[in-house]
């Protein structure tokens, strides 16, 4: 459910239309919208669920998954390199949420098949939220926004 609201939280900021300035052309002094902090409350959100999918195992791999999942998703809530970070960790999803949560190989009266399916499709709310960061960007309030400033 926290993708899901990050998700919509996104979708929202961006239907958001800016305020109208009393003075057209002419740009405002840095002020923030509230469209800015939904963008912010979406990837925090995304990061919030995408915690949940992380498994403490002694494995090898799953160490390396940890590792570079969780390096991904810091940079997608600071917003460092964001639509970069978030398209990569669509591809490292995807292929992770193929191969292990393949409920289809599990015959449908067996209790882990619905396990599977449950993770298969919790990973997939999680790759639609990081597609809606690559599409839209990160927001006013990230680190690619603060760098144009500089």
């Amino acid at each position: 459910n926290l993708a899901l609201g990050g998700g919509l939280l996104l979708l929202l900021a961006e239907s958001r239309s800016e305020g109208k300035s009393m003075f057209a052309g002419v740009p405002s002094m840095g002020e923030s919208s509230p469209k800015q902090y939904m963008q912010l409350g979406g990837r925090v959100l995304l990061v919030l669920m995408f915690m949940t999918l992380l498994h403490f195992d002694s494995s090898f791999f799953s160490i390396l998954q940890n590792m570079v999942g969780t390096a991904l998703i810091i940079l997608v809530a600071i917003g460092f390199k964001t639509k970069l970070a978030a398209l990569t960790l669509v591809v490292w999803l995807f292929a992770i949420n193929v191969y292990f949560n393949a409920f289809w190989t599990i015959p449908t009266y067996k209790p882990m098949h619905d396990f599977l399916k449950y993770d298969f499709f919790q990973t997939t709310s999680v790759i639609g939220g990081l597609l809606l960061v690559v599409a839209l960007g990160p927001g006013g309030v990230s680190m690619d926004e603060k760098k144009k400033e500089w």
